[in-house]
C-alpha cells in the first residue's frame, strides 16, 4: 500500500457521464455491462451503449434486423437503434431502453428448483409465439451465427439445408475434440445431417437463438416485456428450432436440467404443434454447431453440455424408433 497517497473511497469518475451530459443527457447513469459494451440509461425511454468493439454482423445489418423486429409490434419490446455516433473510434449507439427485469439468473450461477414455475413456462410460450409471428427477412438471412465464417443462408434456399451445411463446417472446425469424448462421432454427424435434410418444409420466421432466462425480461406479474441480446445464433428459420433450443438451454447446468429439458420439450410439442422428432433433431444440431465457442474440452461447461447432448441423442446415435 502507498501510505503517501491520500486515501479516497470515491470511485473514479466515469468520463462517459460527462460525454452524455454534454449532449443534454444530464441524468445519465450506468445500468450494466456485458460482452458488447457498457449500457447507460438516459431517460425518456432511451439508453446508450458504449461498444467495446463492433457488432459481429456489422452495425448496418444489426440495425436493420432490429428494425425488422420492431416493425411487427410484438407484445414485448426488442432492441431498436435510433442513432449512432463514433467518438474517437468508439462506437456509441442510442437505443430503446428495454423494460422489466431478467426472468431469473443463469443456471450456471444458481440451481433451479425441480418444479417448473408455471408463470415462466407461460412466458416462454408467449415469447416463442411472438417470435414465430415475425416473418424471416432478407437481413436475418444475411446474419452469420457465432463461430462460423459466412452468412448461414448463403447459397441455400432452405433452413434445413443451411443448417445441415453449418453442421458440416462446425464439425470440421474442432471435431477431433468432440470425437475424443463422443463415440462414433463422424457417423453421428452424418446421421444428424441426414435427419436435418429429411425434415419437412417449415415456415421461415425470426429466430433469436439464445433465449436463456437472463435474455427475457418480465414485469412484476411475470409477463414477458422485453427480449434482448440477439446475435449469438440469430437468423431466419424454422420456429421449431427456436423451441428446441429454448427447451434445452433454459436450464443447462442445474441438478434437474435433463428433467427440465424433457418437460419443456413436451410442453412446446403439445402447445405449439412441433413434432418431438424435429425438436430432437434441432437440439442435436445446436450441440454440434456451438460446442467449441467457449472451450475445447470438458473443463468448459458448454462443451461438456454439448458432448452430453450428443451422447444421449437418438438422432446422433441412430437409435430413433419408427
Amino acid at each position: 500500500m502507498d501510505h503517501h497517497r491520500p486515501k479516497s473511497d470515491a470511485p473514479p469518475r466515469d468520463p462517459w457521464l460527462a460525454y452524455f451530459a454534454d449532449r443534454g443527457h444530464t441524468g445519465a447513469h450506468r445500468i450494466g455491462a456485458g460482452s458488447e459494451g457498457v449500457v447507460y440509461r438516459l431517460g425518456g425511454g432511451r439508453a446508450a451503449k458504449v461498444w467495446s468493439g463492433r457488432p459481429p454482423a456489422g452495425l448496418d445489418l444489426t440495425r436493420q434486423v432490429y428494425a425488422d423486429l420492431a416493425r411487427r409490434r410484438l407484445p414485448f419490446a426488442t432492441p431498436e437503434i435510433f442513432d449512432v455516433e463514433d467518438h474517437e473510434g468508439v462506437l456509441v449507439t442510442y437505443e430503446r431502453e428495454l423494460p422489466g427485469d431478467p426472468m431469473r439468473v443463469d443456471s450456471a450461477h444458481a440451481d433451479y428448483e425441480r418444479e417448473l414455475p408455471a408463470g415462466q413456462s407461460e412466458a416462454l410460450l408467449a415469447v416463442l409465439r411472438g417470435l414465430a409471428s415475425v416473418p424471416g427477412t432478407e437481413a436475418m438471412r444475411r446474419l452469420t451465427v457465432q463461430g462460423d465464417d459466412r452468412p448461414l443462408w448463403r447459397d441455400h434456399d432452405s433452413f434445413r439445408e443451411a443448417l445441415a451445411d453449418l453442421v458440416r463446417r462446425a464439425a470440421a472446425r474442432h471435431g477431433g475434440a468432440l470425437a475424443a469424448c463422443v463415440p462414433d462421432f463422424g457417423a453421428g454427424v452424418e446421421r444428424t445431417r441426414a435427419a436435418l435434410l429429411a425434415l419437412p418444409d417449415a415456415p421461415v420466421t425470426a429466430i433469436h437463438g439464445d433465449l436463456v432466462p437472463p435474455n427475457i425480461h418480465t414485469d412484476a406479474a411475470g409477463r414477458p416485456v422485453a427480449v434482448l441480446d440477439f446475435g449469438f445464433c440469430t437468423t431466419a428459420g424454422d420456429p421449431a428450432f427456436e423451441a428446441a433450443v429454448t427447451a434445452a438451454i433454459w436450464d443447462m447446468y442445474g441438478p434437474h436440467a435433463e428433467e427440465h429439458t424433457a418437460e419443456l420439450t413436451g410442453l412446446f410439442a403439445e402447445e405449439l404443434g412441433y413434432p418431438p422428432a424435429t425438436l430432437a433433431t434441432y437440439r442435436t444440431a445446436y450441440a454440434l454447431t456451438t460446442y467449441d465457442l467457449f472451450g475445447l474440452d470438458e473443463g468448459d461447461g458448454h462443451f461438456r453440455w454439448c458432448a452430453q447432448q450428443l451422447r444421449h441423442s437418438p438422432v446422433f446415435r441412430g437409435t430413433r424408433s419408427g
